[in-house]
């Protein structure tokens, strides 16, 4: 970890030794990685990664994964060109590179992936996953994309987006109960709002024992206790999907 006075909000965990089964495109002016599954289907998933981008093998296998649940999957480079964050950087920086990488402001990339998804992949409905930053944004998008049907929100920063609330479609979020970045008041409070304003489905659920990151970064060879947890984490996202999608 570069900096241990301020741990990393994202752990970077055990990064998975993983080449990935999809490719990467060129999608106008954004580069993504996108994998399809062995059937045909009008059915697709973005996928917004965290800080350390799109290239992390770690959401290249989530993708796959979808992939492998009968889904187009794609992950966009939603910081477009713009440095991913390294675990080596210094923390102290951390504010500042965030500054110029907003979740509230990925729609003109998110219009362009779904023209593409329609138009070059068949697809009819999609939904988003997210994770930490990119959970962040999937709540932005579930607050005001009309073209997309269901999100699921990983440990998505609430600070970011903290005030609303009025979702137009179902969601679902994942948190983690040991999350050093996302306070369990906060999802306290993201519960009360969204039982007070929401008018579609959605479920907020927390994962026990687990940290930031659980369901795409931890090995679970190396902590054995919280392989089922990951295991849910990932089931209750396709489960959902499936659901909605």
């Amino acid at each position: 970890m570069a900096n241990e006075s301020r741990p990393c909000p994202c752990d970077i965990g055990d990064r998975f030794d993983y080449g990935g089964r999809g490719q990467e495109v060129q999608v106008e002016h954004i580069k993504a990685y996108t994998c399809k599954p062995p059937a045909s289907t009008d059915k697709a998933v973005i996928v917004i990664h965290d800080i350390f981008g799109w290239q992390l093998p770690n959401t290249r296998h989530m993708a796959d994964t979808l992939a492998a649940n009968g889904y187009i999957a794609i992950c966009p480079d939603f910081f477009v060109g713009q440095e991913a964050w390294k675990p080596s950087n210094d923390w102290a920086s951390f504010d500042d590179w965030l500054k110029t990488r907003d979740a509230g402001k990925i729609d003109k990339e998110v219009d362009v992936v779904l023209k593409y998804l329609r138009e070059q992949c068949g697809a009819k409905k999609i939904g988003v996953i997210g994770f930490c930053w990119g959970g962040a944004a999937v709540q932005h998008l579930m607050l005001k994309n009309p073209h997309l049907k269901t999100g699921v929100s990983l440990y998505g920063v609430i600070k970011f987006f903290q005030d609303r609330s009025s979702l137009l479609h179902p969601t679902f979020f994942i948190f983690a109960e040991k999350d050093d970045y996302i306070p369990l008041e906060q999802v306290t409070l993201l519960e009360q709002k969204l039982k007070q304003n929401c008018k579609v489905d959605y479920e907020v659920k927390i994962y026990p024992g687990q940290t930031h990151g659980f369901v795409h970064r931890k090995r679970e060879d190396i902590n054995p206790q919280d392989k089922p947890y990951i295991e849910e984490g990932r089931k209750d996202m396709i489960n959902w999907l499936n659901k909605y999608l």
